[in-house]
């Protein structure tokens, strides 16, 4: 068990992080998995292109890239055009991920029996022991749903996502998605902004919809939304969005993983 640094109160129990050790032929065992998986992958598109993290080329920096060129090119059509971002946070995502959904996601989209086997008991049946100086405490079973140790433990939640950005993917509403893990940016153009929010709505109620059958729920607390646009004179830049009775207020500027934007891009 260790503490993270630079913490002013260390009775806090949430300042103290649990370090797992595995044995090395399990996590050799792991690694050989997770490229088999991602093999499968690659070569049958099994995931979305707009999900990121895991592989070489779909890194945080690659997101923001992304998010900004989709913005640029939907600029480029019209000039009186606003692209607005509702940004969301999957709560507690891996803790909360349902073993049978997972399997169920993952033989959707035709991962092999071997493979789905292999996942199931990776899944289940785990133990922990602790160790405190001489002091050994008995092995006890644990249940963990998805740990996020692993590059394996992330690929994983990488099916579990693919249904809901898969839904709500729409080309006739002007939306796009692009996620990171259990960060959700959706992105929707339109010479509008109340247009842009009516259809946040309708794609929100979908999210929902997904996150009902798969126990995940979202943290309002983490919800952003922005309105970009090179003309914000022709624009009210402070409409703002109603979700399931919270208010998001748009801001002028938001950190999008870790980096601030404004709404001109500049």
């Amino acid at each position: 068990m260790m503490w993270k640094s630079n913490k002013k109160d260390y009775f806090n129990a949430k300042i103290y992080k649990l370090i797992v050790l595995l044995n090395t032929l399990s996590k050799i065992l792991k690694f050989i998995v997770f490229k088999c998986l991602w093999n499968i992958v690659e070569a049958c598109n099994l995931i979305l292109n707009i999900q990121m993290r895991v592989c070489k080329h779909r890194s945080t920096d690659m997101t923001l890239q992304l998010i900004i060129e989709k913005i640029y090119i939907m600029w480029s059509n019209m000039r009186r055009r606003v692209v607005s971002l509702l940004s969301l946070n999957e709560k507690n995502a891996f803790n909360n991920v349902m073993h049978s959904k997972l399997l169920h996601d993952m033989k959707k989209r035709k991962v092999s029996r071997l493979l789905l086997k292999f996942v199931k008991n990776f899944l289940k049946d785990q133990r922990i022991m602790i160790i405190i100086d001489d002091y050994i405490i008995m092995k006890h079973s644990v249940n963990v749903n998805i740990s996020q140790d692993s590059l394996l433990s992330l690929i994983l939640y990488l099916f579990y996502n693919a249904n809901l950005l898969e839904a709500c993917n729409n080309i006739k509403l002007k939306t796009n998605f692009i996620n990171f893990m259990n960060d959700i940016n959706i992105l929707i153009y339109e010479e509008f902004i109340k247009r842009n929010c009516r259809v946040f709505n309708e794609i929100y109620d979908r999210c929902e919809q997904w996150s009902k059958t798969h126990d995940i729920k979202f943290l309002m607390t983490k919800h952003k939304l922005i309105h970009f646009t090179r003309t914000s004179k022709w624009f009210n830049m402070k409409v703002d969005v109603k979700l399931t009775r919270h208010q998001i207020n748009s801001k002028s500027n938001i950190r999008v993983l870790k980096v601030q934007l404004n709404f001109k891009l500049k």
